[in-house]
Order: structure tokens, then C-alpha cells, then sequence
């Protein structure tokens, strides 16, 4: 039998119902600022990036602040978080490049972001979207995760995931729905022990369709077994 068809349309206009406030929640205030806690974020939460960037930003928010540091000066300010000793030397030649080849300015490109040492794909569409308004699904853990469940996307490749979504989703929503995707992994739609049971898109969900089957199957399962046992005593 084939698989339905999935209701993209229905899906994102019950994730805009769900999260109409949702937006970028690292802390920033210049495409700059962004840059950098985009790339402190990775394999860390947004929370714990933001209380590192409060204090960071409040003496360094321009690249010409930076490259007067030492890599060890840097670290000292970023040791809270994960793979700080890679970022730290990342971001210190990331600031170097921008002030000699951008006038300290951010490039608004995926090709001259993405040739910035600690800049891949994701953080690239980060910027682009957040900072500049470009149309881009950034696909994290979160956006990976959910759009697969839903089944907005099927692949096991970060990048395939994000063709699949630009193809299915209508281009002025990209930036929105990488906002409400994340938003649903975060809140509803953990890794773990996803709240499937209140979660409105139960219906559309192919993950959660899947799951109750299963539920089912063992539910019926148990009872044909206790049927058996009682009977035959």
C-alpha cells in the first residue's frame, strides 16, 4: 500500500498556529554578533551560548576587538562551552579575514560565509536568514530530527534533508518553518520521550502514526497472552 500523501500545507499552518512568536533565540545584535554565537552554538544549547556571549559582547562585538586577542585570552572567555579551544582559534582567524578582506563587515553570501574557518552550511543560513532576511532552512538537530518524523523530508544526510525541505516547503516560509521546526523539537518533540500523545500534529505525524500502531500491536499482543494464561487455568 502507498504511503499517504503528507499535508505540508496543513503541517506548517498548524506549526505557525503552535509557535507564531517563534525566532532565533541567540542573543545578537548585529549580523556580527550572530556570526559568532552561531558559531559557539555548535554542539551547545542556545541558553547556555547566551549567557557566554552577554558578558563576551559587552567588551568585544566587532571583529577589530578580537583579533588583538590571544587564542589562550579568548579561551578564557568561552571555557564554558563545548570544543571552545577549536572555536577560540576559529573565531580569532573568522575576525582577522573579516577586517582585512570585508572592512569588518559580514559577507552576505553562502560562499564567502562558508570559506570562514568554523562556518559550515547551517551557520551560513543562520546568518543569511536571521541577519539579512535571505530566505534559508538552516537544519539542525532539531529541524533534522522533526522533518524527518513528520515527514516533510526522508534522508539520513544533513544536506539532502535540506533540499528536500527547500523543494517541499514554498520559499517565502524557509526562514519561518526552520524557526517552527526547531521550536517543536525543543518543546515538543524531544529525541527522547517526544510528547506525541498532546502534540497536534499527531494526525499528520508519520512518526507519531507509527508509534501508536506499534502501542496497538503490543497492547493486543499482551491481552491475547494474559487471554491465554487465564484460560488455561
Amino acid at each position: 500500500m502507498a504511503q499517504r500523501k503528507v499535508p505540508v500545507d496543513q503541517i506548517l499552518d498548524t506549526l505557525y498556529q503552535m509557535y507564531p512568536d517563534a525566532h532565533c533565540e541567540l542573543n545578537y545584535t548585529t549580523p556580527f554578533e550572530l556570526l559568532i554565537a552561531t558559531i559557539l552554538s555548535a554542539q551547545c544549547t542556545d541558553k547556555r551560548v547566551n549567557e557566554i556571549t552577554g558578558p563576551l559582547f559587552q567588551k568585544f562585538n566587532k571583529p577589530e576587538h578580537f583579533i588583538h586577542l590571544t587564542q589562550e585570552e579568548l579561551e578564557e572567555h568561552i571555557k564554558g562551552l563545548g570544543l571552545y579551544k577549536n572555536k577560540s582559534k576559529n573565531i580569532l582567524e573568522t575576525c582577522r579575514i573579516l577586517y582585512e578582506k570585508y572592512n569588518g563587515e559580514v559577507p552576505q553570501t553562502h560562499a564567502e560565509l562558508e570559506a570562514l574557518p568554523g562556518v559550515g552550511r547551517k551557520t551560513a543560513n543562520v546568518v543569511l536568514s536571521n541577519a539579512f532576511g535571505v530566505p534559508a532552512i538552516a537544519v539542525d538537530t532539531h529541524v533534522f530530527r522533526v522533518a524527518n518524523r513528520l515527514g516533510l523530508a526522508k534522508s539520513d544526510n544533513v544536506d539532502e534533508v535540506e533540499r528536500q525541505l527547500m523543494k517541499r516547503i514554498p520559499r517565502e516560509k524557509w526562514s519561518d518553518a526552520h524557526h517552527w521546526l526547531i521550536w517543536h523539537g525543543r518543546r515538543v518533540c524531544a529525541a527522547r520521550n517526544p510528547q506525541c500523545g498532546s502534540c497536534p500534529l499527531r494526525e499528520m505525524c508519520r512518526y507519531a502514526q507509527t508509534e501508536a500502531k506499534k502501542s496497538r500491536s503490543t497492547s493486543t499482543a499482551a491481552k491475547k497472552k494474559t487471554e491465554k494464561r487465564i484460560a488455561a487455568k
